[in-house]
Order: structure tokens, then C-alpha cells, then sequence
């Protein structure tokens, strides 16, 4: 087998070492509020793959992966909520930054990384952007991704997950 053959699920098994055990299992059902003041639980959309992404305004590698993120947000089985953090006082510079980039996605103001009610902390750690969490149409988080999503990477993944679950969505 080579090197590369071995990084990968050595990587993921880093990774899963390193998740705090609030992260294993079953999800805390978060609440959100978007940027319309609609009010978004994990639980809404039982059935569906949520992929929830922690960007900054001022992250060119968040706006790099945009693209990727409207194409699976589009899909039927698949939510995308996007939390804007640390982009100062006002909280108007998310719906600004996501229009400007074309972000088509359910959008959340979710404040600063440092504050108490910032929704990261119902989610998991977010130590650099982008920070995504994957959730299974179950609610549980099977997948943490430091940096740019990849679509083929989260389709494979989805794929993987069906074949493992008899087929379910």
C-alpha cells in the first residue's frame, strides 16, 4: 500500500481522536437564527444532509469554496447554513459579503468566535476559516473539514455512508 494510501485514514482517525466527545454520536439540536430572523434547528431537516459552514467576510479561502456550496445546496437531499463570524460590528456585513460573492445559501450572523451565544459553541470548534461540520440525514456529525469543502470528497462520502446504511438517504 502506499504512503498516500495510508495518510488518508491515518488523518481520519487524527482527526476523529482529536473531536471533544460532545461531537461524537448523536448532535446537539442546534438553533440558529438566519439573517431573516427565521429560526433554523438541526431537526428541521431530519432526512437531509446539513453541511454547516463557519466562514469570515474578510476569508478569500471561504469565498473560494462558494461555488462548491451553492452546487450542494441545490441538491434535494442537502442544506447548506452558512455562519458569518469576527466581522465586527455590524452584523449587516454578512448579507453584504454573501451577496457580493454570490453565497446562495441559508445565511446566519453568528456574531464572534469569543462570545458566549455564538453558534459555533452548539456546533464544534472553529479555529481558522472555513470550518465546516457535516451532519447525516440522521443528525449526527460524521464528518469535521478544516478548510475548503470539496464536492466530489462530500459526495463519495454520502455515497460510502448509503452503501453502509442499507440504502438510506
Amino acid at each position: 500500500m502506499k504512503l498516500s494510501g495510508l495518510l488518508k485514514p491515518l488523518l481520519l482517525v487524527l482527526a476523529l481522536a482529536a473531536t471533544p466527545p460532545a461531537l461524537a454520536g448523536k448532535a446537539v439540536d442546534f438553533q440558529f437564527t438566519d439573517v431573516t430572523g427565521k429560526t433554523l434547528r438541526l431537526s428541521d431537516y431530519r432526512g437531509k444532509w446539513v453541511l454547516v459552514n463557519f466562514w469570515a467576510p474578510w476569508c478569500p479561502l471561504c469565498w473560494a469554496e462558494t461555488g462548491t456550496l451553492n452546487a450542494l445546496n441545490k441538491r434535494g437531499d442537502f442544506v447548506v447554513i452558512g455562519v458569518g463570524l469576527d466581522y465586527g460590528p455590524d452584523a449587516g456585513e454578512v448579507t453584504r459579503s454573501a451577496k457580493s460573492h454570490d453565497f446562495d445559501v441559508t445565511i446566519v450572523a453568528g456574531g464572534q468566535r469569543r462570545d458566549p451565544d455564538s453558534p459555533y459553541r452548539q456546533v464544534g470548534p472553529v479555529d481558522f476559516f472555513p470550518t465546516s461540520y457535516l451532519y447525516d440525514p440522521t443528525g449526527e456529525i460524521v464528518m469535521f473539514i478544516p478548510g475548503q469543502v470539496r464536492e466530489g470528497k462530500i459526495l463519495a462520502f454520502m455515497e460510502d455512508w448509503r452503501r453502509r446504511n442499507g440504502g438510506r438517504r
